[in-house]
This record gives structure tokens, C-alpha cells and sequence, in this order.
């Protein structure tokens, strides 16, 4: 009983940032795994100097992004050390569950799934370990150091030997890995980490319908001979499947160019360049690889600003020009610069054949943006009116 009410007393505060209402006292069946994930989720003793936990990068009341105010502007994330930010946007961990894990697959002969703008982490529970030990991220020295913090904290070591058994005090990996296989619980079982909730869905279910450039959008999304979005951008076979996540998880140069903001911010050689999937180790130096990147889920893309890996672009209506401008001689100027576009920060792997689609009028356009807002989940409408 003493157990009990210490463990309600201590997790009070910390379900104060739930996602979800849960109650305030303890669950009937006690703290599951996919709640001590999201304990776990929102504990800042997971970084060095104890000021960052994992939703300072991805936080559940802005879609799961990092929305923090520094000296990046949002391109990129600060980490537990002030002084050092990330190389990468932080993309948005909603539907994260659905990408298979890192593979390659034979039969198109391309690399699919992991997590990551790299696809580095094979998994969800591989991703989860991987930010406490990041020097730019939560800075830990090791993973001996992570699992003395859980062994001191009486939550963890309760709940911990409960969920996982007491050999997992055996080594520093078996407490590692209960930790990782957590966290990754908790994104796993959570409904608000995959709501399926924005009018879209609404529409397959027949409780909301599209206005006339919604679904002149929508059309043109999933015609392959028009805009060819879904090319890239459609997971299941048919175009209302009910849990479309718009990604297909492959891994394509877009020519992104190289953002020079954050390679002044961080300090880079100005001939820097992101080489993507190519950094992965799985794929074993494969040139072949250089420049690309995961495609990412399109769910909710319209509160996630800014865009691309490397956050250069700030406005999701600026990322249709840059796609429209392969095709379309009229776009020869980025919007946000008034100048034309920059070249690709790696030119040699481009993905062309993705890239091909017929020129969009700019009413085309403002279809594709008004489909685009409707993968907005109902918690996140709200911010559309901020953007």
C-alpha cells in the first residue's frame, strides 16, 4: 500500500504534461508499460545537465515538434547543452509506428522504413535509446550513466522490475533496452500518436464533407498522371484506406537545397552537405544513397513548419512551388526569398522520375493546400489560425 501511494505522490507532476487526460490517481491496473513510456517520455533526468526530455523536441500540444524559441528559428533542435544544436528538423512523431523497420527490399530494390530522416534506427525501440546518448541532443556519456539515474529514482526501480523482471538489473544493457522497449511502448499503444482524427478521416466516415477545392485537392493528390503526389506520399493501395499515413517510407534525393541560414548558425563549412541515408551504417557506404532522405508523413504537415531535413523552407505553400518548379517554367522564383531557386545541396542522386508531374496552375496549387490543411488531427486545427 505504501508502494502505491508513492508511486501516485510521484507521477502526479509528471502526468500533469500527459497527452492524454489521464486521471489523477493511480490506474486501476496500476502504471503499464505504455505509461511508464510516457513518464519516461516527459523525465528530464534522461539528459545530462537535467533541463531537455524527449517532448522538448517533440511536443504533444504542437503535433509532436520542436516549437522552442533560440537561435535556430526553429530549423533545428537546441540540445541539453545550450551550446550545441542538431543538424536536422525534428520531424513530427505522430504515426511513427507505422514505418516498417528499416529494410532493404528486394524487390524494388530500394531501402524502406527505420526512423529518422536516415532511417539510423532500425525501430522504435532503437530510435528511443539513441537521443539520451546524443552529444547534441541529451547529452548522457553512457548508457552505465542513464541506468544509474533509473536505479536512484524509487519509480523506475519499482516499475521497472515489475514490467521487465528483477534480472533486468543484471547488466546495463537489459535496463537499456526496458527502457527503449518503454518508450517505444508508450508510442506504440497511445491513440493521440496516431489519432486518424482530421477531416479527412472524418470524410471517409461520411461525418464531414470536403468543400469543393478539398476535394479538387484531393483528386489531384492521388492522380498519379497530374501532380503525382502519391507517388511517394500513399502507404496502402487504395486512396480511402482508413489508415493512409501518406508516406511510403522509401528514401528519394528532392533536391533540397542546402539551407545557408543554418550552416551559418551552426557553424559549417559553407561547402557542407548533408549526405542523409548515406550516413546510415546499414546501408554500408553505398554511393548510391548520398542526398536521400525518408519521405515523411504528410499528417498534420501544415502545422509542422518549416520543411525539408534541413529546415530551409517556412511556409508549405513554398514546398508545392519547389516541387511545381521541375516541371513548370513559371516557378522560377522561391517565394520566400524572391530570388530563384538554389541549386540541390546534392545533385547527382535526384530522383527525377519522381519529381515529373504536369505543371500546376496557381488554382491547382491553392487545391493541393487546401487538401493538404484537411490532414490536420482535430487537436492541431487550432494552429492553422496561428500560421
Amino acid at each position: 500500500m505504501k508502494n502505491t501511494v508513492f508511486l501516485s505522490f510521484l507521477c502526479l507532476p509528471l502526468l500533469s504534461y500527459a497527452i492524454e487526460k489521464e486521471p489523477r490517481t493511480m490506474p486501476a491496473n496500476g502504471i503499464d508499460k505504455a505509461l511508464l513510456g510516457q513518464i519516461l517520455f516527459f523525465d528530464n533526468s534522461l539528459s545530462f545537465h537535467g533541463n531537455q526530455n524527449c517532448s522538448s523536441c517533440h511536443n504533444p500540444d504542437a503535433a509532436f515538434i520542436d516549437v522552442r524559441d533560440n537561435s535556430a528559428n526553429r530549423m533545428v533542435s537546441q540540445g541539453d547543452d545550450l551550446s550545441k544544436f542538431g543538424k536536422r528538423n525534428s520531424p513530427t512523431m505522430l504515426y511513427a509506428k507505422y514505418s516498417p523497420e528499416f529494410h532493404f527490399d528486394e524487390s524494388i530494390k530500394e531501402y524502406v522504413g527505420g526512423q529518422f530522416w536516415d532511417g539510423r534506427a532500425t525501430n522504435l525501440q532503437n530510435q528511443a535509446g539513441m537521443p539520451p546518448l546524443d552529444p547534441l541532443e541529451m547529452g548522457m556519456p553512457d548508457k552505465l550513466s542513464i541506468a544509474k539515474r533509473l536505479w536512484q529514482i524509487p519509480m523506475y526501480a519499482n516499475l521497472l522490475t515489475q514490467h521487465y523482471g528483477k534480472t533486468v538489473w543484471d547488466s546495463v544493457d537489459s535496463v537499456y533496452a526496458a527502457m527503449e522497449d518503454a518508450i517505444a511502448t508508450f508510442q506504440k499503444e497511445k491513440k493521440l500518436l496516431a489519432p486518424f482524427s482530421s477531416k479527412y478521416d472524418k470524410s471517409l466516415k461520411g461525418e464531414y464533407q470536403l468543400t469543393e477545392i478539398e476535394a479538387k485537392g484531393k483528386a489531384l493528390f492521388f492522380d498519379k498522371d497530374k501532380a503525382n503526389c502519391a507517388s511517394c506520399h500513399q502507404l496502402q493501395q487504395t486512396a480511402n484506406h482508413p489508415e493512409e499515413t501518406f508516406s511510403n517510407y522509401r528514401y528519394y534525393n528532392i533536391g533540397t537545397p542546402s539551407n545557408k541560414a543554418l550552416i551559418a548558425h551552426n557553424g559549417y563549412a559553407q561547402d557542407f552537405v548533408d549526405l542523409g541515408l548515406f550516413e546510415n551504417p546499414n546501408v554500408k557506404g553505398d554511393e548510391k544513397q548520398k542526398g536521400k532522405f525518408k519521405v515523411p508523413t504528410l499528417r498534420n504537415v501544415a502545422v509542422t513548419a518549416p520543411y525539408m531535413h534541413n529546415g530551409v523552407f517556412k511556409e508549405l505553400r513554398t514546398v508545392l512551388f519547389y516541387l511545381d518548379h521541375f516541371n513548370n517554367d513559371k516557378r522560377r522564383v522561391n517565394p520566400e526569398t524572391q530570388q530563384g531557386w538554389d541549386k540541390p545541396e546534392y545533385e547527382p542522386t535526384l530522383a527525377k522520375q519522381e519529381l515529373t508531374a504536369k505543371p500546376l496552375s496557381d488554382d491547382e496549387i491553392d487545391a493541393l493546400e487546401a487538401f493538404l490543411k484537411i490532414l490536420t488531427d482535430e487537436r492541431y486545427e487550432p494552429l492553422l489560425n496561428k500560421r
